[in-house]
């Protein structure tokens, strides 16, 4: 007799015991699907709560959902079912954070209408894998009723978060740290380990108050709280504490930001062609306090390719030229042909810079070209296979964009050395010099007018602001529709100095000064590499004599 048979004829003579009814291996299926369908809406609830944590919603106490996805992944049974709710939960999270991409679908609804449901879910559904595999790895090698198994979930977690900003370009929206807010006190964290390094230490401290509320010893679960709790507040204090201590300075060179409240839609009407040329001609031109060293337009302002616009005789050169004083410089954005030697066309996504030149016009003093493109919008990877849905006539050009050189900043006669950011390159951490040839401000141009009024272009501004936090410089941001900005060197908007989706109009300020060079410019990633290792010895620190007699076994 198998000792299974055994089994059950013990159970059917154990005095008592009821005899198994027939229905009863049904039952006990049905409940692990719902146990399962209810694992599976607490992921997706807890995606949401995430995503409800960044702007616009400012939940912050969202972040709470990680020690609970952390302890629901630890209750599953499987890596798949881990993968799974990681998955569920990213998906929320992304879909919450990014569903305003399909927006740029409806400007010319009924050309591309039909694509906007396939953005919103497939942009999601692709950025949730990553969510889901971190936290199958997590599953794999994390030690049940281990108090610091939260480090070890944070260092996973972060980790998939860096893959996610790098690997195909990358698309480093909303990392957990972007939460705070720029210009928050926790958010200075950044100035020393970048994003990533803040997006860490804030995971890895609310992951420590996870334990308190899973089996183990009291002492044992109340000690990581604890040591969660002082690292969320050293966040706090420390960044509050560098916050007193900000004594902004103005420097002699005087900006004017140009939002003129240009819809996509409306830009590329014919019709408006004129229109647009004066409103942003008039608002260059016109007076103010001072006069302004710098004009900053945003990316695409005139709906024209900068080859029509300085063709010989062309009028829109003619009128910026009028807006264009002596010894002011105007960045423009304007995407651009230039022919190859073998006859055909590359196109680039640039910033002019440009001067008066007198009667001879406008002198073009530089131009910086787009490094860093947007998959699907200013090129298509699968080529011709996704030109055949109609794609391409979203931006307005016949082939993809070509990426420009690595970035540099540009120098310019009569101002300080800047680095432009166009558009989502501003997303990217480390992307300005840190060392020799560091800059003394940002120009961020983009175009948010693609998303509207929608959480787009308040989280956009979010994230940029989070590169002046890194560098330690002031960033100037323009935007056609909103929203454009003077932010200082801490993160924050300079008070007075923003302009709201649907606005026309001026910012002009002094520039402020930069600051010294913060330790994430001179080191980069590799503060928030040393901070994932050392979390990663926290993990293990209590299996270092295992540790030692298996490698002592392996010597001998």
């Amino acid at each position: 007799m198998t000792p299974e048979h055994q089994s059950a004829d013990l159970d059917q003579a154990r005095p008592g015991a009821a005899p198994e009814t027939a229905d009863a291996a049904p039952r006990r299926r049905s409940s692990g699907v719902w146990l399962r369908v209810g694992a599976g809406l607490t992921a997706l609830i807890l995606g949401a709560a995430a995503a409800a944590a960044h702007p616009p919603f400012g939940f912050l106490i969202g972040i709470l959902a990680y020690p609970a996805l952390m302890l629901l992944v630890e209750r599953t049974r499987t890596l798949r079912g881990a993968f799974g709710l990681g998955w569920l939960a990213g998906f929320t999270y992304f879909f919450i954070s990014c569903w305003w991409v399909a927006e740029a679908f409806l400007v010319n609804a009924e050309a591309h209408a039909w694509m906007a449901p396939f953005a919103a879910s497939l942009l999601p559904a692709g950025l949730a894998l990553f969510w889901g595999a971190a936290l199958a790895v997590y599953r794999r090698f994390h030690v049940a009723g281990h108090p610091l198994r939260p480090l070890l979930f944070a260092v996973v977690f972060c980790a998939f978060e860096w893959l996610r900003g790098t690997v195909l370009t990358g698309f480093p929206w909303n990392p957990a740290g972007a939460a705070w807010g720029a210009g928050s006190a926790a958010s200075q964290f950044a100035a020393l380990a970048g994003i990533y390094g803040l997006s860490l230490v804030t995971v890895a401290g609310v992951s420590l108050i996870g334990p308190l509320f899973a089996p183990g010893r009291l002492k044992t679960r109340i000690g990581a709280a604890v040591l969660g709790a002082l690292m969320i507040g050293a966040l706090v204090i420390g960044g509050a504490y560098r916050l007193s201590m900000a004594r902004p300075e103005a420097s002699d060179t005087t900006v004017r930001i140009v939002q003129a409240d240009v819809e996509q839609q409306a830009k590329w009407d014919e019709a408006n062609f004129e229109a647009i040329v004066q409103r942003y001609v008039n608002l260059t031109a016109r007076p103010g306090a001072q006069v302004p060293d710098v004009i900053v337009w945003p990316e695409g302002a005139l709906p024209v390719t900068a080859n029509e616009a300085f063709a010989e005789g062309a009028p829109v050169a003619a009128a910026m030229a009028r807006a264009v004083q002596p010894g002011q410089t105007l960045l423009a954005g304007f995407s651009r042909a230039e022919p190859t030697p073998e006859g055909e066309w590359r196109y680039f996504n640039s910033l002019f810079a440009l001067s008066d030149a007198g009667e001879a016009g406008l002198r073009v003093e530089a131009v910086y070209d787009k490094h860093r493109l947007v998959p699907f919008g200013e090129y298509l990877p699968l080529g011709d296979l996704m030109s055949r849905t109609g794609l391409r006539s979203l931006v307005h050009v016949p082939a993809d964009f070509s990426a420009g050189p690595a970035p540099a900043p540009l120098n310019l006669p009569g101002l300080p050395d800047v680095q432009p950011l166009i558009c989502y390159e501003s997303l990217y951490p480390g992307f300005t010099p840190g060392g020799a040839a560091r800059p003394q401000w940002i120009a961020n141009v983009s175009n948010d007018a693609w998303f509207g009024r929608t959480s787009g272009p308040v989280q956009h501004l979010n994230l940029a602001s989070f590169r002046a936090i890194e560098t330690g410089l002031p960033m100037v941001r323009a935007t056609p529709t909103g929203i454009s900005a003077l932010i200082d060197p801490w993160g924050r908007v300079v008070p007075g100095k923003r302009l709201e989706p649907g606005e026309s109009g001026v910012i002009d300020a002094r520039l402020p000064r930069p600051l010294g060079r913060t330790l994430y410019a001179m080191a980069g990633d590799l503060i928030f590499l040393g901070l994932m290792l050392a979390a990663l010895a926290g993990a293990l620190w209590p299996f270092r004599s295992r540790i030692s007699r298996a490698r002592s076994l392996s010597v001998n």
